[in-house]
């Protein structure tokens, strides 16, 4: 008799359990009936940057009007369900979310759709050739496993599983392949909240004072933060580190030391210089500083920022974005932003989850097939779960009928996200 919790061949498999990878897995289990789905993460809990990162709150995932009221809300499907188990649970006020609610939300919906999931696994290597996937390599605390499937998916938000498999990609902007800054999110508590909110402007001078000094190294231009569910609990999303590639695990490395330091630097400011602040007190640093671009990769399509401009809608679009095109400076200070308007919004063609020559692989979030400009609009956690529902329903039609992945129809793709709930323009 089979162990199943030592199965090794799965139907599709997920490699990443974030939101896009999540949304796969869910998505590829409801619409491939019956099929053994398996979903690899490499931490203990799902929920990827919002877990791992601590990336909160959600972007705006809705159109607007002049006076900005929401519109049309352009993330669905398994995005919109999460939403509203978050609220079922207390967990989200506005776009602030629970964290830990969120982990309990992702495992009961995969447990629900019959996701297998394998927790603190690493995908460090595959075996394919002539554009088949064979199996994937992850490291466990047993040591390395072989995990087969017919399906996979990319949701690594890295395109490790695409690098490792052989697919072409590439890493950060065109001109010179440097990518977004890393920044390490932290909260900060024990803080008078009404009356740091009405010391903003002092915090922002203290901050440049601090730069000119010599006092911090942070390159970013202002201090950004979030409130939080937590009374007299303010988020920080504000560490800024450039010109380290976030795949290479000695710049990482580097990173994650650079970048608790500018936190101390921020810590040790608000409690000196920023009213409401001063018995402050640091509770957390995200366990992993988050990554904002890195690989993605080159696919049937490569989506650009004069398309999304245009807000072009593909007959093949699985997903609608506005969010905008926001760039924080992979050399240094400034932050960047083309924002679209009103009721606008543009569509993400399926083509652009298919890393050239795959027949069954596809990828999902951040490290789709786009342009530098474009993956600073699509990579919100809202925009990537709904890739990752394209990616888990695309994988799971080609498991049905047997056929690759470029060659699934993009209107059966489709017709299942509007018919699961989902938005597609």
């Amino acid at each position: 008799m089979t162990d199943s919790k030592r199965d090794t061949n799965y139907d599709i498999i997920v490699a990443g359990g974030g939101f896009a990878g999540c949304a796969a897995a869910v998505a590829a289990a409801r619409t491939g009936t019956g099929k053994k789905v398996l979903l690899i993460e490499k931490s203990g809990a799902l929920g990827g940057a919002a877990n791992v990162n601590l990336v909160n709150p959600f972007m705006r995932y809705y159109t607007k009007d002049p006076e900005g009221k929401p519109l049309t809300v352009l993330s669905r499907g398994i995005f919109g369900e999460i939403v509203g188990r978050l609220a079922e649970k207390g967990g989200i006020r506005g776009n602030l979310f629970s964290e830990e609610t969120l982990k309990t939300v992702l495992d009961e919906m995969c447990a629900e759709a019959g996701v297998k999931v394998l927790f603190h696994a690493l995908v460090c290597g595959a075996d394919a050739s002539d554009g088949f996937v064979k199996s994937v390599s992850a490291a466990g605390k047993s040591g390395i496993m072989t995990l087969s499937a017919s399906y996979f998916v990319d949701a690594t938000a890295d395109a490790d599983l695409s690098f490792l498999a052989g697919f072409p990609c590439r890493l950060g902007r065109e001109k010179d392949g440097l990518c977004q800054p890393m920044t390490l999110c932290f909260r900060v508590g024990n803080i008078d909240t009404v009356l740091f909110r009405k010391s903003l402007d002092i915090m922002q001078r203290a901050y440049l004072e601090a730069k000119e000094s010599g006092a911090t190294d942070n390159p970013r231009e202002n201090i950004l933060c979030f409130d939080t569910l937590s009374p007299g609990v303010v988020h920080f999303n504000t560490t800024r580190i450039v010109k380290l590639d976030p795949v290479d695990p000695f710049d990482l490395s580097e990173a994650e030391i650079a970048a608790r330091r500018q936190v101390a630097d921020i810590v040790k400011l608000l409690r000196e210089k920023v009213p409401g602040c001063e018995e402050c007190v640091l509770l957390s640093t995200a366990s992993e500083i988050g990554v904002r671009e890195s690989r993605m990769i080159d696919g049937l399509y490569t989506l650009t920022a004069d398309e999304i401009k245009a807000c072009c809608r593909f007959d093949d679009g699985i997903a609608a974005c506005n969010y905008d095109i926001d760039i924080h400076n992979p050399e240094g200070s400034g932050t960047s932003h083309y924002y679209f308007k009103g009721n606008d919004y543009y569509t993400i063609p399926y083509r652009c989850l298919v890393p050239s020559g795959s027949k069954n692989l596809l990828a999902a979030g951040r490290c789709i097939s786009v342009t530098h400009e474009v993956q600073a609009s699509v990579r919100i956690m809202p925009v990537c779960c709904c890739l990752g529902e394209a990616a888990g329903t695309g994988a799971a039609l080609a498991a049905g009928s047997g056929c690759g992945v470029a060659e699934v129809a993009p209107s059966a793709v489709r017709a299942a996200i509007t018919g699961a709930g989902g938005f597609v323009g």
